[in-house]
């Protein structure tokens, strides 16, 4: 008998058919992934199976059966026990899925507490075990860090220690390594695969990465539309697909090179000597203070029209670079912008600057207001900066904006918590794009992305930055994606500039020895 067991799933919000008909079967020890674009049903059938879907879903049809016993409409008694237990999940979105309120101890250390009794010493050796085996750096010190004092890669780290706390029969993984840059993926796959030999842990795989598909999954069922497509082994399905849309998905990949770049072009942005410190919390009233530097002595130029690229292992200072050059963060050092020293200036004299200067965030969940409609949404910058055009102008550009993205105009009226994660971060690309910026930071612009679209926004990108001359800093651990898209490239650890050149030149004769184990670690892992 399966251990999980799930036949006919159907579901429904309103008259909207997420899911029809869903069957598959997972083994004890065994690794299904479930693959597809964005808004295919993947996330919203793993939900089914623990009952976490919000109140307004509803199932016309279908059985979960776990172990034997029956999942689909169980009472919280039963379901208690097994959630967090013997089926534990990672989620999509760390940020939204961890309480600000509590500290990375508080967190894992409810979870050991509930089901395991542990407390006190016991527990925080535990999670200080747990937090060493996802790759946290020193974590002790981590124990009283809150969700926002982490980089996007490190939540994710946190939440799969949540989630193996408990040591589960199962583990859902919902885009497990979408926030990780290539080496600290290998780590956590090589984690899930060896927690998997050592308990017989069976692993339900969400994803839109075939790299992670092609290492970790033994059988694949492919999804589109809330159906499934195809199903087969991993060896079967990559070497001969025989759905016309699983053959759609293993073509996809970004391809080409960036738009031509001439050196002639005005530079645009020049940072010279940024440094970013973090003071460090203090162990008592008295403590002398000190500082964590997140950016020591960075300094470049970029041109209009040119991309630069920025790598590096999560923590390294990507997105803190990012947000000093906006002014989203404190920092020292000269940021020029169109030949305008920015770093002095108030608030309010950087304010009309901010029409020139946008920012794709890379937790797109927790950087869309709940409370607007995409449209609203999308459309805000408009409101604040073009007032003087005709309403019926700036909805009109809306939808131009939503359709270049790949959305449908149709959803204007809809609000971020009824996409997709994918669906959410092409939102926030129009909400960027839509201004026509000179500058634009792309931090992790493609991570929550399904590969055809992440192929589409790259093409996207191109288009925009051909027609516009828009300079690019593209922040992303995806490093198909930087050199398809990047003119320059500048690889970072611990802060500073490791190395920085042409891109061809960092692929093909890098020259420290660390880019060159980031480079190893990314062709390995696509591989």
């Amino acid at each position: 008998m399966s251990l999980l067991t799930v036949e006919n799933l159907a579901v429904d919000f309103g008259l909207f058919h997420a899911v029809k008909g869903v069957g598959f079967t997972l083994d004890k020890g065994e690794t299904l992934a479930l693959v597809g674009e964005s808004g295919s049903g993947k996330s919203v059938t793993a939900l089914s199976i623990l009952q976490l879907l919000a109140p307004n879903a509803s199932y016309p049809s279908g059985s979960i059966r776990f172990d034997g016993q029956e999942l689909l409409g169980a009472s919280e008694t039963v379901l208690r026990p097994i959630r967090g237990a013997r089926i534990a999940m990672v989620f999509q979105e760390p940020m939204t899925s961890l309480n600000p309120l509590h500290t990375v101890e508080r967190q894992i250390g409810e979870s050991l507490l509930l089901h395991k009794g542990l407390r006190g010493a016991r527990a925080r050796a535990r999670v200080i075990e747990l937090l060493e085996l996802v790759g946290i750096p020193d974590p002790v010190s981590r124990l009283r860090s809150y969700p926002h004092e982490m980089s996007g890669g490190q939540r994710q780290r946190v939440m799969i220690a949540m989630a193996l706390a408990n040591e589960p029969d199962i583990l859902i993984a919902d885009e497990p390594t979408t926030a990780l840059d290539v080496t600290i993926q290998a780590q956590i796959l090589d984690l899930l695969a060896s927690l998997k030999a050592r308990f017989g842990m069976a692993l339900l795989l969400i994803t839109h990465d075939l790299g992670v598909v092609r290492k970790m999954a033994d059988r694949i069922a492919v999804m589109q539309h809330g159906e499934i497509m195809e199903t087969g082994t991993t060896t079967a399905i990559f070497t001969a697909p025989q759905h016309a849309y699983t053959q759609m998905l293993l073509a996809a990949q970004p391809k080409g090179a960036p738009v031509p770049a001439s050196d002639k072009e005005p530079v645009l942005v020049e940072a010279t000597d940024i440094a970013v410190r973090y003071a460090k919390r203090g162990a008592g009233l008295f403590q002398r203070r000190t500082y964590t530097a997140a950016v020591q002595d960075v300094g470049f130029s970029l041109r209009a029209g040119q991309t630069l690229g920025v790598v590096g292992e999560s923590g390294s200072g990507k997105t803190t670079l990012g947000q000093a050059l906006l002014r989203l963060t404190a920092s020292t050092g000269t940021i020029r912008f169109q030949g305008q020293d920015i770093a002095a200036l108030s608030q309010k004299a950087l304010r009309p600057l901010r029409q020139r200067m946008q920012v794709v965030f890379q937790d797109p969940y927790g950087s869309l207001s709940p409370r607007l409609t995409i449209a609203q949404i999308v459309g805000e910058g408009l409101t604040v900066f073009d007032k003087a055009r005709p309403p019926a102008e700036r909805e009109a550009l809306v939808d131009a904006a939503l359709t270049e993205v790949g959305l449908s105009p149709d959803m204007r009226g809809r609000y971020p918590h009824e996409f997709s994660g994918g669906q959410r971060q092409r939102i926030a690309i129009a909400r960027a794009m839509i201004l026509k910026p000179a500058f634009i930071v792309l931090d992790e612009p493609t991570s929550a992305l399904d590969v055809s679209v992440q192929a589409q926004i790259v093409d996207l990108l191109r288009d925009l930055q051909a027609r516009y001359g828009t300079a690019y800093l593209f922040i992303s651990h995806d490093l198909r994606i930087v050199r398809a898209l990047s003119h320059e490239v500048m690889v970072m650890k611990d802060g500073r500039i490791v190395e920085r050149g042409p891109t061809e030149q960092i692929f093909t004769a890098p020259q420290q020895d660390y880019t060159k184990a980031l480079l190893a670690a990314a062709l390995d892992f696509r591989a």
